[in-house]
Order: C-alpha cells, then sequence, then structure tokens
C-alpha cells in the first residue's frame, strides 16, 4: 500500500514506479486533500485502503511516514509492517507546520508491528540524528540511504532500486516474525 506525502507522489516519484511495476496488487491511499493534509483525514484514507488489502506493507514516503505511524498505533491484524521512508522531523526547522498542524503531534511511541526506517544523510526535513530518534521511539531499525535529499522526485532516483532491494528483504524479514 502506498502512501505519500503532502502534495502526493508525482510520475517522477519512485512510490508511482513501484505501483505501476506491481499493477492491481498495488493501493495507495485516497485523503481528502493531498495539499492540505489533515492527519484524521489521512488516517481514514488508511484504514478504507486497508479494508481492500490484506496482508498490507504500508510503502510511506515523508508526511506519509507520520500518518502511517499515527495510523499504526491503533492498527488492525493484517498489516504485515511500515516501510518509512524519510519520515520527517515533526520538530525541525523545515517541517511544514502551517500546512499539516495535525502532523506536528506524531510522537514515536513503540510500535507493535515490524518496521524500517530508511533516511538519508542530507534530507533538509529530518537530520540523519532525529531519523535514528524516530526509529529507535518506533522501535524500528534505520538505514542510511547515503545523500538523496528527501529521497523523492526531487531527487532523481528513478525506480530507486536500492531501496526496492531494502523492501524486499524488509518484506522476506517480516514474513518470518
Amino acid at each position: 500500500m502506498i502512501i505519500p506525502g503532502i502534495n502526493g507522489s508525482d510520475e517522477d516519484h519512485w512510490q508511482t514506479a513501484w505501483q505501476t511495476e506491481w499493477g492491481p496488487s498495488a493501493s495507495r491511499i485516497a485523503p481528502s486533500s493531498w495539499d492540505e493534509p489533515d492527519l484524521d483525514d489521512w488516517c481514514q484514507a488508511i484504514d478504507r485502503a486497508v479494508d481492500r488489502v490484506a496482508d498490507a506493507v504500508l510503502v510511506a514516503h515523508s508526511l506519509g511516514c507520520l500518518a502511517a505511524a499515527s495510523w499504526a498505533t491503533r492498527r488492525r491484524p493484517g498489516i504485515r509492517g511500515l516501510f518509512l521512508v524519510a519520515p520527517p522531523d515533526g520538530t525541525g526547522p523545515n517541517f511544514p507546520a502551517a500546512s499539516a498542524p495535525a502532523f506536528t503531534a506524531v510522537k514515536a511511541t513503540p510500535l507493535d508491528v515490524p518496521g524500517l526506517v530508511v533516511s538519508s544523510d542530507d534530507d533538509p526535513y529530518c537530520t540523519p540524528a532525529a531519523a535514528e530518534r524516530l526509529a529507535t521511539g518506533w522501535r524500528f531499525d534505520r538505514v542510511g540511504a547515503g545523500c538523496a535529499g528527501h529521497v523523492n522526485s526531487a531527487s532523481r532516483l528513478g525506480t530507486w532500486s536500492f531501496g526496492r532491494a531494502l523492501l524486499t528483504a524488509f518484506t522476506a524479514g517480516a514474513a518470518r516474525r
């Protein structure tokens, strides 16, 4: 299940490439607004998407990571894991607090689901130390993606084969739990 960040994931984003590759087996949440994100609305969109999918791995990017983590605090059975890429630091100086105020309240509390945080060394929305703090709070491992900016379309990652390999390894490990 694909959970993009603010403004959604455009046609040049790795999430869109993966969704295209996966075809009908992939779904993308559909909140009321990508541009004016509301945490409750995004969590309800995850609820609706999960109702249509069994045994899903949530593949989230940026603000979508915070929505997925918030949603997972009250998760239902059937979710295999959270693959969180470039989660933003809600307390960081570049966090879009004016556009997404409800997301600033998301805390990294322990989650009872397998998860992996993938972060970049030069992400303007989350330092490596903040990414480690989030991963530790959620009780997830963290993998560094090198210098890949915000791991988005502007990073020009294409299909992002490194991330795809991480997801493949993560889902294989999650299946064994």
